[in-house]
Order: C-alpha cells, then structure tokens, then sequence
C-alpha cells in the first residue's frame, strides 16, 4: 500500500509547532512527498529537515496563501490554532477552518486530517468548544474529514509535560483545585505520530471522528504523583480546595512554570472535563495499534525525560511564537514606530578566535545565564511573567546550539549566521519591539564584537520606557559583552 502512495503530496500546516515540526520529520522517514505551510520561512530553516520539503509561505486567515499551499495535495494535516493570538480564538479559528477547507475543496484534496481534543463529557471548555467547532467547520465541504481527538498528550518538550514537569518538581505541597481528581486519558507524542503518519497510508479517504487515547484511564493528581516517583522525589503532599478558578489557577501555573497564562488556561479549563476517550468512537478498526503497544503514563513520562535529560528535544510547545501585544504580532517590521529606533551600542575588539567568541553567543541563556547581572535579568523575567509574559524560564530547546525559530526565555531566534551573526527577537510585554544583536568580524587578525540592544518605541510611552531602563542597561549590557569575551578566552586558553 505504501508504495502506491508515494506520488501524493502531503500538506503539513503548522509545521514550526511542536506537532507538527515532528510530523514532518516522520513523514520524510517514511519517503513521502511533503509541503510545510508556514508564516515564517526563515523559522524552520534550521530543522534538519527543512532542505527535504516544499516550502509555501502564507497566513491562514489568507485564501489565496491557502490555494497555493493547497494546489495539488492529496492529503492536508491541520495543526492551526488561534488560542495565544486573540481573545476571541473562537471566531478567529472557525474562520480559519471554513477558508481552508473551502480552499481545499476548490483544489481537488482528496483528504483532511485534523488532531483535535477528546470532547465527550458534556461539561467542556471554550478551547474544547472551539477545538470541536474547528472540526465542524473543517467538514463543511465535501472534502472527507478525519478528525483525531486527543487529550493530555505527554512528550518531551509538550506544553502539558513541561506543566506537569514544574508543577511537580517545585511544589512537595500544594493547594489544587477540584478538577486534579477528574479523569484523563494521557497519551504519548509517540503514539499521536503513530496515528498521524498511519493515516498516509490509508488507501482511500475517510470522513469520521475517532478519539485516541493511551492504555491508561488516571486523574492528573495521580499523574503527579507517577511523575514525582520517576524522577525520584517523595510523594506530593496534594491538598484541595474548592475556591481556585481556572483563571487563578492559570496565572499560579504562569507564575510557577514555564508556561505562559495565555497558553495554561485553556489547557487548565480542558482539565475541567472528564477527558477519556470514547470506546464507539476507536480508531482500531481503521488503525491497529502499534506492535509494540501503546505506551502507557510512566513509560510516556519516563521516555520524556530521558529526552529531556539527553537534550534530544526537536520541538517545543515554545516553538510557537506568543505575540504579546497586536504591534507584535510581525516580528521585523517596525514601520508603525516611523524612523526611530533606540540603541545601546557596544564594541570589543580581541585577540581571541572568533569561533571561541560564538561558541559562548550561541549558547547564551537558559542555564548558561547572560554573563553577569544575573539578579537583574531575574527581575526583569519575574516582572514579565507578574504581568502575564512568558518570562525566562522557558529556557532553551538545546544547551548549546541554536536554530532560528528557538525560543530563548524571553527571547526568540529570529536570524543566525554561524559565527558571524545573532537576533534576538523580544517576545516579553513591552511597549514596542526590541531585539538583541550580535555581530563577529574578523579584522587585521582581531576579533570584532559588537553587541546591539535595539528597541523601536510604541509612542511616548515606549519613549518613556527606554529612559527609565537605560540606566540598567550600563550594568547589563558593557558587562555581557566583556563577560562573552573573557569566557571565550578561557575556554580558548584550556583547549
């Protein structure tokens, strides 16, 4: 079967996502012909696999971008979602899906292939809502639809294993809500790929619902509790209350992990619902399951950890960009702040090589710190996750390399030429935008650092706030960039 499939052209959007990044990744294993629909072209060139597909750059909200991602597909992956972009998702990601699904209908797709939420408690979220309503509006043509619902799906680098993964590590004692005891039905990254990569072998289209769940029915407390005995901790003490709402309980969840406010609401409120996946709706008859057998709670977690611990993490919930504010939504265009654009500049001249110099860049931040000021850096992430931002402890995807579209704590890759050139891109709340740059040239057998903050105000109050953190910028910046210099030497003189 399989080789009468390689002519298709599979469709991935999404593809700079955590699912998605992946997805293709296993697609090209299995040698099939690949599209990736992305906003951003620059943000996956450094995915090992990028040589290895089509690029089509576009937005979804775009019918004409869709028509050329579209033309000649067979099979189309929707990985799109519109929580951390607007308020009112809903309307945002019904849209989306009745245009892509219009555009797939005129284009001759022969099949839809959707991952969605598990939905059958009657008790459900607005993500939930929204997830089923996307589905909906995707089954709108008479292009067939298969939609994959899911529920806590627990990997390395997933936004529910690294909530799970905080929550547990930082708290022995802790005040919960009523919902840790609701049922969930976890499932691996693994076995979510395994579905996904099986329907591109599926010989003819299909048009129904199927929930995938792992072997394994649990509530998230005794997830918790799983999670503390692999990694080796005493046993959480959970105690709950009856008062946390799932607002406040998503801005303790955004003060005390990684994840963002924006993004633990809605997967706190799908916590609400009994998340378990519906036998009349298995996807058996359709796909067996795995040979080896779906993994279960600790062997998902367990495989998650160990890819974290190896730094073999290839995607991140992260991945994803989180705009802060609507002028941030495009991340290089500061046109709207007209001609000015503020800057702290900063130059060092050294004896040391260049490639010392960029091995220290470009394994900035995360655990390594940003050389010195330490105490500043912290306040300065502490203030950004008080006031709803993603703060610094989103870390890095790898300890020591980075590709554009990473995630950087506040930061985010947006350019990167290999011991040459560094931008950062500022995805913390600011009234305006701001990067951070870093610049190597070799000159007259000297190594030329230059170290740039720039920032391009939103009107007076952005001018405001320049002024009044300048002063702190004469203790961050001066000594990064001396700090840079004098551990590239050292690493330099010990080799």
């Amino acid at each position: 079967m399989e080789s009468q499939n390689q002519d298709r052209l599979y469709l991935v959007t999404g593809a700079s996502g955590y699912v998605g990044g992946r997805l293709v990744r296993v697609l090209l294993e299995d040698k099939k012909r690949v599209r990736v629909f992305v906003r951003d072209a620059q943000k996956i060139k450094g995915h090992a696999w990028a040589d290895g597909v089509e690029i089509c750059e576009g937005t979804a909200t775009n019918g004409e971008d869709l028509a050329r991602a579209l033309e000649g597909v067979h099979t189309a992956y929707y990985l799109l979602h519109s929580i951390n972009v607007a308020t009112d998702f809903e309307s945002v990601e019904a849209q989306m899906a009745h245009t892509f699904a219009d555009r797939a209908e005129a284009a001759g797709v022969k099949q839809i292939v959707y991952l969605g939420g598990i939905a059958n408690d009657e008790n459900r979220s607005r993500h939930l809502l929204s997830r089923m309503n996307t589905g909906i509006e995707l089954a709108s043509t008479s292009v067939p639809v298969l939609e994959l619902r899911a529920g806590i799906i627990i990997g390395s680098g997933s936004a529910s294993f690294e909530m799970l993964r905080h929550l547990t590590h930082r708290l022995p004692i802790m005040t919960t809500p009523k919902w840790v005891s609701n049922r969930t039905q976890p499932i691996a990254i693994r076995d979510v790929l395994y579905y996904l990569r099986s329907v591109a072998n599926l010989a003819h289209p299909v048009n129904r619902i199927c929930d995938i769940g792992g072997p394994e029915v649990m509530s998230y407390a005794a997830m918790m509790q799983e999670f503390s005995k692999l990694s080796g901790l005493r046993k959480r003490i959970i105690i709950q209350v009856p008062v946390l709402t799932p607002k406040l309980s998503s801005l303790w969840i955004g003060f005390v992990t990684p994840v963002p406010t924006s993004l633990a609401r809605p997967l706190v409120e799908s916590l609400i619902s009994e998340v378990v996946a519906d036998p009349r709706k298995s996807i058996n008859d359709l796909i067996a399951p795995p040979a080896e057998g779906l993994l279960t709670v600790s062997q998902a977690i367990q495989l998650a950890l160990t890819r974290t611990e190896e730094n073999s993490v290839s995607t991140r919930w992260s991945d994803a960009a989180f705009p802060t504010a609507p002028w941030q939504k495009a991340q290089s265009d500061p046109d709207w702040a007209g001609e000015l654009t503020l800057k702290d500049h900063r130059v060092i001249t050294s004896d040391v090589p260049a490639r010392y110099i960029w091995e220290q860049i470009e394994g900035i931040g995360g655990e390594h710190g940003w050389f010195g000021s330490g105490w500043l850096w912290y306040l300065r992430g502490l203030i950004d996750r008080m006031v709803g931002g993603v703060g610094l402890r989103r870390g890095r995807r790898d300890p020591n390399h980075l590709r554009v579209g990473d995630s950087l704590d506040f930061w985010r890759v947006e350019g990167l030429t290999p011991e040459k050139h560094l931008r950062l891109y500022a995805e913390m709340i600011l009234p305006g935008k701001a990067w951070l740059e870093f610049h190597l040239e070799e000159i007259d057998g000297k190594t030329v650092l230059t170290q740039d903050a720039l920032f391009a105000p939103r009107g007076l109050g952005g001018q405001i706030y320049w002024y009044l953190v300048s002063p702190f910028h004469f203790f961050i910046f001066p000594t990064m960039c001396r700090n840079i210099v004098k551990a590239a030497r050292k690493s330099h003189t010990s080799r």
